[in-house]
């Protein structure tokens, strides 16, 4: 293992407790400022130059590339199969015993497994049995378990004991259900506990931190961290711009990997979950100038306020382990809202394509026979993340014109578009391809457009005309978006609609709804409408 990584147990899932940060004045102000220093987008600035991380940094970004098991979806899915386990009984129990019995009330037993099953899930919720820390620990999650399940069945008792429909409901059939139920889930619970056992040994449920900031204040954090039972943070190093006294070389036994600027480039390799900033929150100037660097990232941001001499009411922290934080930025689209998109995405793409395969085909041959070359044109952009992705288009030039890497602008009447691409420009059918993309899990069917590697505004890089311009990499490039659908599509021919268009996008990230998504596929049709930007 690469030097620098040190191991720190996991907390209880609910260690992000609630983020109303905004009841305290001081803190509303700073996360104000802080937004609008990061999204501000006036004016061009000087190209930013690319960043050589150090071999050590390297080896560990590559060595924490790979993707982890999210504590939130296995939660999920283990109470999913908990209730899917209480539902279960009851209906075997029923049919095994109650199948040829007569004069039953149907709807009264419904009424029951409906009640029994909704108070258990709830119940085992309240009792904390679904963080990552409770699948570890059987006795103590079992106990709870039984806890909560006889003491359902007492309440059902007693209710039907005072509503006095004792004889509505087959004594035997209650009794085979709750022991049918301990059964099934302290079975489920004794193969669940290794399986988690084993991930949490091999750190698969571990959130992977770096640290923001060396020095006293990164050595009191990273002691509270490790001094905490339940903190679920994988320390991968820590990056500081100072050099000085102020920031040694070596942190409580982790190694200085860079400088904040490097910190972006390692983000884009390795897979790092959250940032901990450890500057002080009364050092506003200084921690403003890293935000602004570090919110283009798709991680959590947290602020360490466990020394902070400022303090705020409990409620306005989050929590890793017992260590308290300010919560500034959230990665968008987590856990269950990327699987909810990414599975709509599919879907709906799936569906398209098979609609639209008539007209992919109609517009593949008219793209043939009229010039020569491929009917496709694959293009490189940037994904989520910065990541380079091949997108597909239908070939609107002439073979020998293409320009794969959009140095220069489409215009009115370019003459490197041919007669029918000019038609399935207007007409957006160019982009139909790229429901494969999105098939493929490199495009959504809604997010910001993924924009060619030397695309410009008015002869200057986006990138050089809006700082922080690359925070719309934080999701997934769509085939539509916000700002499509706010008639920001089309020639970028100044410096405003391309700072619109990344207003537009940074608003669809952080408003993010499934719903959302599909308004804006629906208003898609009427937007196209409106060619006049469109060449």
């Amino acid at each position: 293992m690469p030097e620098g990584f040190t191991r720190v147990h996991r907390p209880r899932s609910s260690i992000l407790a609630n983020r109303t940060m905004g009841d305290n004045n001081i803190t509303r102000q700073l996360l104000s400022e802080a937004a609008n220093a990061a999204a501000g987008a006036a004016g061009a600035r000087p190209r930013q130059q690319s960043v050589q991380l150090s071999p050590q940094a390297e080896q560990i970004a590559e060595a924490a590339s790979n993707r982890r098991m999210s504590p939130v979806i296995l939660s999920g899915v283990v109470r999913s199969i908990e209730a899917a386990l209480v539902l279960a009984t009851a209906l075997l129990s029923y049919a095994v015993y109650l199948r040829n019995a007569p004069d039953i009330d149907t709807s009264l037993y419904v009424l029951a497994v409906v009640s029994i099953t909704t108070l258990t899930t709830l119940g085992f919720q309240a009792v904390q049995i679904y963080s990552v820390s409770a699948f570890r620990r059987y006795v103590q999650s079992l106990s709870r378990i039984m806890a909560v399940w006889i003491g359902t069945f007492a309440i059902m008792a007693a209710v039907v004991f005072f509503l006095k429909i004792g004889d509505s409901y087959s004594r035997g059939w209650i009794s085979i259900w709750l022991a049918s139920g301990i059964v099934s889930l302290t079975a489920f619970r004794a193969v669940l506990v290794p399986i988690v056992r084993k991930l949490s040994k091999m750190q698969e449920l571990n959130r992977r931190a770096v640290i923001v900031g060396g020095g006293p204040a990164g050595e009191k954090l990273i002691d509270a961290l490790e001094g905490s039972d339940e903190a679920d943070i994988e320390i991968f190093g820590i990056f500081d711009d100072r050099g000085d006294d102020r920031s040694p070389r070596k942190v409580a036994g982790y190694e200085k990997l860079g400088t904040v600027d490097e910190l972006v480039a390692f983000c884009r390799t390795a897979s790092i979950d959250m940032l901990i900033v450890t500057i002080p929150i009364t050092a506003e100037k200084r921690v403003l100038e890293i935000l602004r660097k570090l919110w283009v990232l798709p991680v959590d941001i947290r602020l360490s306020a466990h020394t902070n001499r400022l303090q705020f009411r409990p409620r306005s922290y989050s929590y890793v382990g017992s260590v308290p934080m300010l919560d500034v930025f959230d990665k968008p689209l987590r856990d269950w809202d990327a699987i909810m998109k990414g599975v709509f995405d599919k879907l709906v793409a799936a569906g398209i394509l098979l609609f639209a395969a008539p007209v992919m085909l109609a517009v593949a041959a008219a793209v043939r026979l009229e010039s020569k070359g491929p009917a496709l044109f694959k293009q490189k952009r940037y994904g989520f993340n910065n990541e380079l992705i091949e997108v597909f288009k239908f070939r609107s030039m002439y073979t020998e014109r293409c320009d794969a890497n959009a140095a220069k602008l489409v215009t009115k009447d370019d003459p490197r578009v041919t007669r029918v691409g000019r038609f399935i420009r207007k007409t957006s059918l160019d982009e139909l391809p790229q429901l494969f993309n999105v098939l493929r899990g490199e495009l959504s069917l809604v997010g910001p457009r993924p924009h060619a590697l030397q695309a410009k505004a008015a002869d200057h890089l986006y990138d050089d005309v809006v700082d922080g311009y690359f925070a719309r990499h934080r999701v997934k490039p769509g085939i539509t978006g916000w700002a499509q659908v706010n008639g920001w599509r089309g020639e970028t021919d100044t410096q405003e609609k391309i700072q619109q268009r990344v207003a537009h996008d940074l608003y669809y990230i952080e408003n993010w709804s499934i719903w959302f998504d599909i308004y804006i596929l629906a208003m898609t049709p009427v937007s196209l409408m409106d060619t006049r930007s469109a060449y």
